[in-house]
Formats: structure tokens, C-alpha cells, sequence
């Protein structure tokens, strides 16, 4: 089944996020995912409030979870870390 990748981000420097954003498309679209919300209007209901969302579809939570542990992506998260506060999270999508 299809997975959400759900993240939500308040970037604190922009030019190391700046790297991280480069680095991290290619590596979700190397295991299979695609954007489907980046940084769009929002409205918070609950909870805490970040100025970036960002939702990208992978074929199975399986593939999404390995992009997370992938080199690649482990190379992006790393100018991410010091860059923002952020929530990450996969949630199966039920069809």
C-alpha cells in the first residue's frame, strides 16, 4: 500500500536547509517517491504550529522508511539537523 511521508519544519538557517532541500529530492525520487504538498497554504487546527509542511507519496511505507535510512538521504538530513526543528513521520495510506 502507498505511505505518506508527513513532515513539518521550522527552518532556523535557510542556506544550510537550502543544502539539505537539493540533496534530499533526489534521494526521495531515487526510492520512489514524489512531492505532493511543499511549503503550501496551510491552516494549523491542533498542535504545534510550523511554518513548512511537506507530504511526499512512496509506493509502501517499506520504501519510505529505506529512503530515510538511505546514504543519500542521510547526507541531506545532515545539513537539515542544525538548519530547523522538525517532525517527520510515515502514515499508510488507506485505499
Amino acid at each position: 500500500m502507498p505511505a505518506l511521508w508527513i513532515a513539518h519544519v521550522t527552518v532556523t538557517d535557510e542556506e544550510a536547509y537550502g543544502k539539505y532541500a537539493a540533496l534530499a529530492g533526489p534521494a526521495i525520487e531515487a526510492h520512489g517517491g514524489y512531492f505532493i504538498a511543499r511549503g503550501g497554504r496551510y491552516v494549523q487546527l491542533e498542535g504545534k504550529e510550523r511554518p513548512r509542511n511537506v507530504v511526499a507519496k512512496f509506493p509502501s511505507v517499506e520504501a519510505a522508511e529505506k529512503c530515510y535510512h538511505s546514504d543519500a538521504y542521510q547526507e541531506a538530513l545532515s545539513h537539515a539537523r542544525h538548519a530547523s526543528e522538525r517532525e517527520l513521520l510515515i502514515v499508510e495510506v488507506s485505499e
